[in-house]
């Protein structure tokens, strides 16, 4: 086994990662935060990225993308988003040697580091901790990856994906059929703007802090660039009521925002435009299409209760990755990270 690194690469250089991409996309759940784009967006953002890809001969076998950020002069915290990443086909010991890999890579780059480290986090997609994943413990902070989430499974025919759905589900589809609710994708400018119009109206509604337009005028151009995003809307009238943007990644289909207006809300636009989005990410060759984060059934209100009873009325399978996980390097540092992330 050997590891090529790439540490704090300049934005210019993330094509030399175009194999490391390939790789991603070529698994059956892959997590979009480990690809170039995401990392780059991360980067404009003020991040500092690192990496190491592991090959066993020309075979890359695991790595991971991790990201840096300064919370306070002098001290900052590692995170893997999505990752790391072994191979799901490999024994455990295999597994582990990855792992534990990967690990010493991040402990050298630690070692090295002008500031202290507070934590490291990880994320990966996992659906339980392997036995070898030691001295990490669940963490209490949300860093923006849901862990239980909705899958449709795309490999069947469009009826069966209906037939899959809540009965309701399936009606408001008819529903807005009827009413003759149309479904375009519109990446233009002016099709950025109507998707920050109505993400900004659904956000100022619920009364929650939303992304910035900048973040969005960040991450779009880069989606679009990579050939791995689009924007969706259903209309009624003139009027573009609901609005998704979805990520593609491998053979998966993401919608990761999105938003609708309070008008019209009897023509039931919104389901029309997700089963639009099924059927174009079907078209494409994906094979899943993940609703990106629900409420756990039971949990306690969270506010977003009635947009995951939303998303079930599209059926699929409720998937639930393990925690995000948290390895403390420094108590105090970490103490005053999360200070700070309360302020």
């Amino acid at each position: 086994m050997s590891a090529e690194v790439a540490v704090k690469q300049p934005h210019s250089e993330f094509d030399r990662w175009k194999t490391w991409d390939a790789f991603i996309e070529q698994r059956a759940d892959p997590g979009f935060r480990q690809l170039s784009w995401y990392t780059s967006l991360q980067v404009a953002r003020g991040w500092e990225q690192f990496g190491t890809v592991l090959r066993y001969g020309d075979a890359i076998i695991g790595g991971a993308m991790v990201l840096a950020r300064s919370f306070a002069p002098g001290k900052c915290y590692y995170i893997v988003p999505d990752g790391p990443i072994f191979l799901e086909e490999d024994s455990p010991s295999e597994q582990e040697q990855v792992f534990r890999t990967v690990m010493s890579f991040i402990e050298r780059k630690r070692q090295t580091e002008q500031r202290v480290v507070s934590h490291l986090c990880i994320n990966p997609r996992w659906e339980h901790v392997p036995e070898f994943v030691t001295g990490f413990r669940k963490s209490s902070h949300y860093y923006g990856t849901p862990r239980d989430t909705l899958y449709i499974d795309l490999t069947s025919s469009e009826s069966a994906i209906l037939a899959q759905m809540k009965p309701k589900g399936r009606y408001n589809i008819r529903v807005a059929q009827r009413y003759g609710v149309s479904v375009v994708e519109d990446v233009s400018s002016k099709g950025i703007e109507d998707f920050l119009a109505v993400y900004r109206e659904t956000f100022d509604r619920r009364r929650k802090d939303g992304r910035s337009s900048g973040y969005f005028h960040n991450l779009i151009p880069r989606l679009l660039a990579a050939d791995r995003g689009s924007i969706f809307f259903s209309e009624y009238q003139g009027t573009r009521i609901a609005t998704a943007l979805v990520v593609y990644s491998g053979r998966m289909a993401t919608y990761y925002y999105g938003g609708s207006r309070d008008v019209h809300r009897n023509v039931m636009a919104p389901y029309l435009l997700h089963f639009e989005i099924m059927r174009t990410a079907k078209s494409r060759g994906c094979l899943s299409y993940d609703l990106f984060g629900v409420t756990p059934q039971g949990a306690p209100s969270d506010g977003w209760q009635n947009f995951s009873i939303f998303k079930r009325k599209f059926g699929g399978r409720e998937v639930r990755f393990v925690p995000t996980l948290e390895h403390i390097y420094d108590p105090a540092a970490y103490q005053e990270w999360k200070e700070a992330e309360d302020e």
